[in-house]
């Protein structure tokens, strides 16, 4: 299992661990990441601005992927959901497809949509598989309780990214399960983060923010777990501002799945970037 790994632009600038710890587990689980000195943005800051340039940033990326010969694995939901979504239109429309091809070829590229893209929880689960991952997940978190958060990115609009059931999703519940946690329901599960409006809106961001956290907590969860840079900023460090605001009143730890995932694996805490985050851990830790 080989792809050309699409770290993003959020991933390497703010979250550095999220990018390392992927590339350690996805390691030992078989899976080689092949760089890409060649990508650049996907075209997510731009689909509210300008329709063609994201479609062009999305389109440039996916050719050099194309010219190496490999899928994409993307860690990122807004740039999976970039990706798929610029896939869905130029499939559909010929006519803008001869458009972005004319300006690739500037760069002596073209797009065919030969290449497919995929979410690292999508590796795990289809490719990985989970009866590798329960082998491999040596130490079971017994008695954690999870609030597992898809994102929305990834499930809508589902006709196009095809990662889960947009309205009962499970793939993510069952990653989780494979670490011998128990992912519980609640009430937030599939609602936004707050991200896409941090900057337009903060007051509202941070609202989305906290009501997930204080549904995650009356739900009885130990801690939320991610897969996507955005949201992990949203509950790790937007969350620690509003416990300095005293804005909320009891933290809610959250991790990125990989890092759940490779503490199950054995793989030290220094190696994982635990020491990264913003809201204390140890929490989780003292189900190992």
């Amino acid at each position: 299992m080989t792809y050309a790994f699409f770290t993003g632009c959020n991933t390497p600038a703010r979250l550095p661990q999220y990018e390392h710890t992927a590339r350690i587990v996805l390691g030992r689980l078989g899976v080689t990441l092949e760089n890409c000195r060649e990508f650049t943005c996907c075209g997510y800051p731009l689909r509210n601005v300008d329709q063609k340039a994201f479609i062009l940033s999305a389109a440039g990326n996916m050719a050099f992927a194309e010219r190496s010969g490999r899928d994409i694995l993307v860690l990122c939901q807004c740039g999976f959901g970039t990706f798929k979504e610029a896939q869905y239109r130029l499939k559909a429309n010929e006519t803008l497809k001869e458009e972005i091809n004319r300006r690739l070829r500037r760069q002596g590229l073209s797009y065919e949509g030969r290449v497919e893209v995929t979410h690292v929880l999508s590796v795990l689960y289809h490719a990985v598989g989970l009866e590798v991952l329960n082998k491999a997940a040596t130490i079971q978190m017994n008695g954690l309780k999870v609030a597992a958060h898809y994102g929305c990115h990834a499930l809508r609009p589902s006709r196009i990214t095809r990662f889960d059931d947009p309205v009962a999703p499970s793939l993510f519940d069952e990653l989780i399960r494979a670490t011998g946690a128990e992912s519980v329901d609640w009430d937030e599960k599939l609602n936004c983060c707050g991200a896409p409006l941090t900057g337009v809106n903060d007051q509202v961001s941070s609202e989305l923010t906290r009501n997930k956290i204080r549904s995650g907590i009356a739900a009885g969860a130990d801690c939320l777990c991610t897969a996507c840079p955005y949201c992990q900023l949203q509950f790790d460090q937007v969350q620690a501002r509003l416990l300095s605001e005293g804005r909320l009143e009891k933290a809610l730890p959250s991790i990125l799945y990989p890092q759940l995932l490779g503490l199950c694996m054995g793989i030290g805490g220094e190696d994982l970037g635990l020491k990264e985050n913003h809201i204390n851990i140890d929490p989780i830790r003292s189900f190992l």
